[in-house]
């Protein structure tokens, strides 16, 4: 069956459960896709489908670029299981000349959003030849790195400390106990740095939040050198602090709409076969491989909120996260609120029986097949992340244009 790209539209504006899907690799997906396309290429679907679109009889659409994909993936998904399998007819020129925006790169609405909470909040950030004085000086700062851990370890700010996104706000205070120590946010670019200091900012840290304009690449096209195979990473919280942070990250959780679960109640939503639900536990791997909840996958808060295409490929899902601790996954969850999903934080039940090891997921994909991200790696042409950054700068008025987003910022 077709569909035309005004009904995959449509699906969008009303809230309607679709996952659009474009089986392309992806650099070819970096190219040009429309704003909530997922990228699941051709030789993946095996590995990625089942549970990327959980649900079996969820409206399922497959487009390329007239690559002759399609005809393959629809046999695929329907030997999965896949009851409502689609084609977008026309393929991705045909969304282009219906006059619909396509954005470039990965995980863009991601980004997109990330730089509309910059705009709308005015988080406040620092050039990098400021925060270079700073350092020179040995001023009162701390530098919080909110990439991943192997981000940070590959390449790192000078005096960075390792935080991974949702970690920021129940850490802070164990890794910046001085109310006037200036903190500053990065990340590689732009947006994890954003959403880091605006998280902080959001809780209520007493202390004056930045994030580094541009993060590691505005670091680079200034000249400066980063440091490579650093390990610091912020301390564990004491009691305390624990208790503090999940008092402010459940008042953010609860300004931004996210709603919370008992055991027993997200059972109820377990057995909802009309709706997609995702369940994940928002903390770093080794927490999680330590125990957690039953049917949860492992998907660290910042990046979920970074890479949200990926982990939840059927706009308009449910997704329910879990943490032992309670910050991160309130954190977490009040960022997928704004960006449109209908979210719930589960209170972690006590004497629950948790499983063990790293997530039973497919093998995650390897290097073949991987755009080349500017801001990744050490060895990055000066033009592309010059480029990358004017692209980022641009998806505010993209997100205008295209009018489908739906995101709000608290």
């Amino acid at each position: 069956m077709m569909v035309k790209p005004r009904d995959v539209r449509s699906a969008l504006l009303a809230g309607s459960e679709i996952a659009l899907i474009d089986l392309r690799e992806e650099p070819d997906f970096a190219s040009g896709h429309p704003l909530f396309a997922a990228q699941i290429p051709l030789r993946r679907l095996d590995a990625e489908a089942c549970w990327r679109m959980p649900r079996r009889d969820v409206p399922v659409v497959v487009y390329d670029n007239g690559e002759g994909l399609v005809d393959a993936a629809l046999g695929t998904l329907r030997a999965l299981g896949f009851t409502d399998v689609s084609t977008l007819a026309g393929g991705i020129s045909a969304w282009r000349d219906a006059g619909y925006e396509l954005f470039a790169d990965v995980n863009s609405y991601s980004k997109a959003f990330g730089e509309l909470v910059e705009h709308r909040r005015h988080t406040p950030s620092l050039p990098v030849a400021e925060v270079q004085a700073l350092i020179d000086e040995r001023a009162d700062i701390a530098i919080l790195d909110a990439r991943r851990y192997d981000e940070y370890n590959t390449m790192s700010i000078p005096c960075g400390v390792s935080t991974p996104g949702a970690e920021l706000v129940l850490r802070v205070r164990a890794a910046v106990p001085d109310p006037d120590t200036t903190i500053i946010v990065n990340c590689a670019g732009r947006t994890r740095s954003i959403i880091g200091a605006q998280s902080l900012i959001n809780a209520g840290v007493p202390n004056r939040v930045y994030a580094l304009r541009n993060g590691t690449i505005g670091w680079t096209l200034a000249g400066h050198g980063l440091e490579t195979g650093q390990a610091r990473k912020a301390p564990e919280p004491e009691r305390e602090f624990v208790d503090e942070a999940g008092e402010k990250a459940r008042e953010v959780a609860y300004r931004a709409g996210v709603r919370r679960l008992t055991w027993d109640e997200l059972i109820h939503l377990r057995a909802d076969a009309g709706r997609t639900l995702y369940q994940y536990d928002v903390r770093l791997p080794d927490a999680y491989a330590q125990g957690h909840l039953p049917g949860f996958r492992n998907a660290q808060g910042g990046q979920l909120v970074q890479e949200t295409d990926h982990f939840a490929s059927v706009r308009g899902a449910r997704i329910v996260l879990a943490d032992d601790l309670g910050p991160r996954a309130d954190m977490t969850a009040s960022w997928l609120a704004q960006l449109g999903w209908d979210v719930f934080v589960v209170e972690w039940p006590s004497g629950a029986v948790l499983e063990v090891g790293a997530d039973a997921a497919p093998s995650p994909r390897g290097p073949d097949g991987r755009y080349k991200r500017p801001y990744e790696g050490t060895e990055n042409a000066a033009a592309a992340m010059q480029a990358y950054l004017d692209w980022e700068y641009g998806l505010v008025e993209q997100l205008r244009r295209d009018g489908t987003h739906g995101f709000f910022v608290i």
